[in-house]
C-alpha cells in the first residue's frame, strides 16, 4: 500500500466510526441481541457488510442519485417512522410487563428469535433509517468519491473495518453487562429506554416526511 492509499484508509476507518459510534436504533438493536446472546456474529456480519456496501455505493456516486429524487427520500422515511413507531410501542409494552412475562428475554432462556426473523430486524433497522443512507451514502461516500482508484478502494476497506470493529464490541462486548441484566427489572429498564428513543426517532422521522 502506498502513503497515499494509508491516508484514504485511515480517512474511510475514522470519519466512519465517528459516524457509526451514536447511539441510534441499528445500535440499540445490536447491543439487546447481545445482551441476550442471540445470533450475534450473523448480526455483526450482516451490520458490517450493509456499512461497506452503501459506503461502496456512495463512493461511486449512489448519493447523488438518491439526493436527486426526495420522494424516494420521503418514501423511505415513512416506512422507517411506521417501523420505529412499532418497535418503540412492543419495547414499552415489555417494559411494563410483569417480571414473570420477562424470564423469556433473558440470556439462555432458550425462548429466542430465529436468526432468520432477527435478520430481518436488522434489515429494517439499516435500511429504513434515512440517516443510514445520509451518513454511509451522502456523507462517507462523498468523501471517499474524491479519491481514484486504489485509494477510493482502501477508503471503503477503510469505512468497513470501522464498522466491523464497532459492531463486533457492540455485540460480543454487551456479554460483560450479563450480570446486571440478570434480573428482569434490569430489563424492563432496558426495554423502556429502548421503546423511548424508538418513539423519538420514529416521530422525527415522521416530521421530516411529511409536508
Amino acid at each position: 500500500m502506498t502513503s497515499f492509499d494509508d491516508f484514504a484508509f485511515n480517512q474511510g476507518l475514522w470519519l466512519s466510526l465517528g459516524l457509526t459510534v451514536a447511539i441510534g436504533a441499528q445500535n440499540a438493536f445490536v447491543l439487546r441481541q447481545g445482551l441476550r446472546r442471540e445470533h450475534v456474529p450473523a448480526i455483526v456480519l450482516f451490520c458490517t457488510t450493509m456499512d461497506a456496501l452503501l459506503v461502496a455505493a456512495g463512493v461511486t456516486g449512489m448519493g447523488q442519485v438518491l439526493a436527486q429524487r426526495p420522494a424516494w427520500a420521503q418514501a423511505l422515511a415513512l416506512a422507517g417512522a411506521a417501523f420505529l413507531l412499532g418497535y418503540g410501542l412492543r419495547a414499552l409494552w415489555r417494559a411494563c410487563a410483569p417480571s414473570g412475562a420477562l424470564v423469556g428475554a433473558a440470556p439462555g432462556s432458550g425462548a429466542g428469535q430465529s436468526r432468520q426473523a432477527v435478520l430481518v430486524q436488522a434489515a429494517a433497522f439499516t435500511l429504513l433509517n434515512p440517516h443510514v443512507y445520509v451518513d454511509t451514502l451522502l456523507l462517507v461516500g462523498s468523501v471517499g468519491a474524491r479519491h481514484e482508484g486504489a485509494a477510493r478502494a482502501a477508503f471503503v476497506a477503510g469505512a468497513g473495518v470501522a464498522s466491523l470493529l464497532w459492531f463486533t464490541a457492540l455485540g460480543f462486548g454487551a456479554r460483560w453487562l450479563a450480570p446486571l441484566f440478570a434480573r428482569p427489572r434490569a430489563w424492563q429498564w432496558l426495554d423502556g429506554a429502548v421503546g423511548l428513543s424508538m418513539l423519538a426517532l420514529g416521530m422525527g422521522l415522521l416530521r421530516q416526511a411529511l409536508p
